[in-house]
């Protein structure tokens, strides 16, 4: 079986990632929360204005513009 070099590369560092916090999960969330912070990036929040699908899935709240 084929193997690509790059995705074995990930996972492995992914692993040594969740291996280093135990795989806890708030430690990983809270370092990369940090890590966020940290890098001095504006953090946008994406706006949760239902699109034409919530509209016509009949679950759409009312919608006003």
């Amino acid at each position: 079986m084929w193997k690509d070099e790059i995705v074995e590369e990930i996972h492995r560092i992914r692993e040594e990632y969740a291996k280093s916090f135990n795989y806890d999960l708030n430690a990983i969330f809270a370092d990369l929360r940090k890590k966020q912070e940290e890098s001095g990036r504006e953090i946008v929040t994406l706006s949760r204005e239902p699109g034409l699908a919530t509209r016509w899935s009949g679950r759409a709240r009312e919608v006003s513009r």
